[in-house]
């Protein structure tokens, strides 16, 4: 049997001290995560995390970076995600365009909050995506090749 990881992508976006989160309705409850999901058949992960943002915020997305890839074994499922973080920066937000079910809301929250709220987070991913930002960490979108 062939074992392959679940590809997500994730936006990391940072304004005037704030990373734009969305918070969602889980399995486990009211979860904060980035702007994220699963990469879709015929899709790069650049399209991806731009379609996934606009879904789940309402605001159009442009990748600038890649900030890293990110293994994660989730403690209680046999899922293990391998996530492409990107840093970048949105605009054209539309307060009318519905947003995915189960995202109840996209906020802005400060580091401080974000690191507040660990006990409601998706994964651990969300805190370590934000604090490898703060610490500079970037990658040029170059290193991706889509063939």
């Amino acid at each position: 049997m062939i074992w392959k990881p679940n590809v997500t992508v994730a936006a990391i976006v940072e304004r005037g001290g704030k990373f734009l989160l969305v918070e969602e309705e889980t399995a486990d409850g009211v979860m904060f995560n980035q702007p994220a999901g699963h990469l879709e058949k015929g899709e790069t992960l650049l399209q991806a995390v731009q379609r996934e943002t606009w879904e789940e915020t309402a605001h159009r997305f442009e990748p600038a970076a890649l900030l890293g890839v990110y293994h994660w074994q989730h403690p209680k499922k046999d899922i293990t995600y391998l996530r492409f973080a990107f840093i970048g920066a949105v605009s054209g937000h539309d307060p009318a365009q519905p947003l995915d079910n189960g995202i109840l809301r996209a906020v802005w929250m400060t580091p401080d909050e974000i690191r507040a709220t660990a006990d409601r987070h998706r994964s651990p991913q969300v805190l370590t995506c934000i604090e490898h930002h703060l610490a500079g960490r970037r990658f040029p979108l170059s290193a991706l090749t889509h063939l």
